[in-house]
């Protein structure tokens, strides 16, 4: 019997690797370098952006607590659900902006998120940031309107004063007038008006005109002293609002005190328009040309009384230039600039810091600074990811394996070849011992 012939080896399949294109092996170093800064980084982003969330979330509750008047429970629990729910919305919002915005690649999916990016900071501005900045600023804010709310109630009282003592100055004028009237008639009292002497009709005349003059001169002079009064009250109301603004204590209380204090300078400006008298010196002056009572004339001859009737007409045109002086004069004060309708409004920190944000730039900078900060962090992170695709090329593919995922992958590889190797086993008959 002959032995058996042996067996040639069966031929193993060559294991082959496939021709593919290798990066830049410079680019791809400074690739990797760029991951792991960015799994450093990675690792205490979402920390630091709950901490932004939360410090946000805080002084959003102390803001909405100056809008609320009610301080109890149920206040404080819709003030601690808003804030975090403003915490809870900050950090979602940037969270999903910052693995999505840098991991898109089309030009329209980028611009669709910056444009989602710039809605949602607007929308964090409306609900978080303005009440950030009255937690911040509130209180200087309401104090910055109370010394505003002193200045416009200044300007108006000394506007009040001023047309007043303009009016009361019309004093003069009512006495230029009287002396000329009282002149006159002593002039016809010694006959060089009509050409006879005595205290006839035209005297009457004269003397009737300068004791109206006379009577509205003392109401003038008596106008002097409430004028002034008021407005030295007025005075003192204003330093008490001034002190109120700037006090320390609670902002509540101290804006109740400036609010009476408000009320009562607000009824003094108005008291100091009531006591202008040039209003009453313009209707006495018309009244001084109006109402003239005429006397009957009292000359013994036809001669005497055309005399004095003639006389009387020269004295009624002079009554009637002098009492259009008069009012002239007191329509020009009429017509100064009356003050301006001061009314103090309390506002809250929140409309306070609205109405005067530009004394308040840095901490609505601040206010808005901690709610938008991530979009800063968005945009560095989109910057780096640029970098690693432009040093690996666009075309490759993420090849960063763990070590276990490298043992699963050649165990896989292996499996593949045996699987391969079955059907060439198949194929090649089995030698005899007669063959």
């Amino acid at each position: 019997m002959s032995s058996p012939s042996p067996q040639p080896d069966r031929a193993q399949p060559e294991r082959t690797i496939p021709d593919l294109a290798l990066p830049d092996r410079a680019g791809d170093r400074y690739a990797r370098e760029l991951e792991r800064h960015l799994d450093w980084l990675d690792s205490f982003t979402s920390t630091a952006l709950g901490v932004l969330s939360a410090a946000s979330g805080i002084y959003t509750y102390l803001g909405v607590r100056t809008l609320l008047d009610d301080p109890g429970m149920w206040t404080t629990f819709a003030a601690l659900a808003y804030s975090i729910a403003v915490s809870v919305g900050i950090f979602v919002f940037w969270s999903y902006l910052l693995r999505l915005l840098p991991a898109v690649r089309s030009a329209a999916s980028r611009v669709g998120l910056l444009l989602t990016m710039a809605l949602g900071s607007v929308a964090i501005v409306a609900m978080s940031s303005w009440l950030n900045a009255a937690a911040l600023a509130g209180g200087a804010a309401v104090e910055t309107h109370m010394a505003t709310t002193v200045q416009h109630y200044q300007t108006s009282l000394e506007r009040a004063h001023a047309n007043a003592v303009a009016g009361q100055s019309l004093s003069r004028d009512v006495a230029r007038v009287r002396q000329s009237f009282q002149d006159l008639s002593e002039q016809e009292a010694g006959g060089t008006l009509s050409g006879f002497s005595g205290r006839g009709a035209v005297f009457r005349v004269l003397t009737q005109k300068s004791a109206e003059l006379q009577a509205l001169e003392a109401q003038l002079d008596q106008a002097e002293a409430p004028i002034e009064a008021t407005f030295s009250q007025g005075n003192t109301i204003l330093s008490q609002m001034r002190g109120i603004s700037v006090e320390p204590g609670p902002l509540e209380d101290r804006t109740v005190r400036f609010s009476e204090d408000a009320v009562e300078l607000a009824g003094l400006i108005t008291q100091l328009r009531q006591l202008n008298p040039a209003p009453l010196v313009s209707r006495a002056a018309q009244d001084l040309s109006d109402a003239v009572v005429l006397p009957e004339l009292d000359g013994s001859t036809a001669e005497m009384r055309a005399g004095q009737s003639s006389t009387i007409n020269s004295v009624l045109g002079l009554v009637a230039q002098r009492a259009q002086t008069l009012n002239d004069a007191a329509g020009a004060v009429i017509a100064m600039p009356a003050p301006d309708e001061a009314l103090y409004t309390p506002m809250s920190a929140a409309d306070a810091v609205i109405a005067y944000a530009g004394n308040f730039v840095p901490a609505w900078a601040g206010a808005i600074s901690i709610d938008l900060l991530p979009a800063v962090l968005v945009f560095i992170i989109m910057v780096v990811q640029a970098a690693i695709r432009s040093g690996r090329g666009e075309g490759h593919s993420d090849d960063r394996m763990t070590v276990g995922e490298l043992r699963a992958a050649l165990a896989a590889q292996d499996l593949l070849y045996r699987a391969d190797a079955v059907p060439h086993a198949r194929q090649t008959p089995p030698r005899t011992e007669d063959s």
